[in-house]
């Protein structure tokens, strides 16, 4: 046991497998990235950090019991996260649409632009309703740390350390090349708006998914 880890090789095999399955999180930032470049793809990568952290804090503290004792407020949670995915989703296939009708590349890209003029803010709303995120801390992140080790906090500190290392490296990855597809995505407008609205589709694709799973 490593300061009162139970699993740590398992816990970071699965962390790797989780973090690389496609979600909101990722997806967001990667839009944000190849559309504005890396500062604001950072700035949503930020976020979405805050809001892990966030979870983290609440898993350790005792919302996870909450969470399993009161399955409704789980239900809420849910779909909370599924409206606000249909949300965004639908002001990336308006920007799509728009630049599909001619937006010229050379023009202040406002339409595109408004749906990620706050791209922490955003990102931080998605990552504290993201399902994937709460099943994540609550189902899996908790399952690895003993309860009878005399100082859990730390446990929670490491896995949490463990898991945003991993996150930012493949975040970063998403960024980099999103900053990459924003050169092309301004040479070539129809299919900048192909990929924009694909990514809208996703997200309303997540939102119809998750309100499919809170009814089954």
């Amino acid at each position: 046991m490593f300061y009162g880890i139970t699993d740590i090789t398992t816990y970071i095999l699965g962390s790797i497998f989780i973090v690389l399955l496609p979600g909101p999180n990722s997806l967001y930032v990667m839009a944000v990235a190849s559309r504005s470049g890396v500062a604001k793809g950072y700035r949503g990568a930020c976020g979405i950090f805050v809001g892990d952290t966030i979870l983290m804090l609440l898993t350790a503290s005792g919302a996870a019991s909450l969470l399993h004792t009161t399955p409704v407020l789980f239900m809420l949670i849910k779909y909370a996260g599924a409206a606000y995915l249909a949300w965004i989703g639908i002001g990336l296939l308006r920007a799509a649409i728009s630049r599909w009708r001619g937006m010229s590349a050379d023009a202040p890209e406002q339409a595109v632009a408004d749906d990620i003029s706050n791209p922490f803010h955003k990102a931080l709303l998605i990552s504290l309703m993201n399902p994937k995120a709460i099943l994540f801390f609550v189902s899996f992140f908790i399952q690895f740390v003993d309860p009878r080790y005399a100082w859990p906090a730390l446990s929670f500190l490491i896995l949490g350390v463990i898991v945003q290392i991993l996150s930012a490296i493949y975040l970063s990855t998403l960024i980099f090349g999103g900053a990459y597809l924003a050169q092309q995505f301004r040479q070539h407008r129809r299919f900048s708006a192909v990929a924009i609205g694909g990514v809208g589709a996703v997200f309303i694709g997540f939102c119809f998914k998750l309100a499919s799973a809170s009814l089954g």
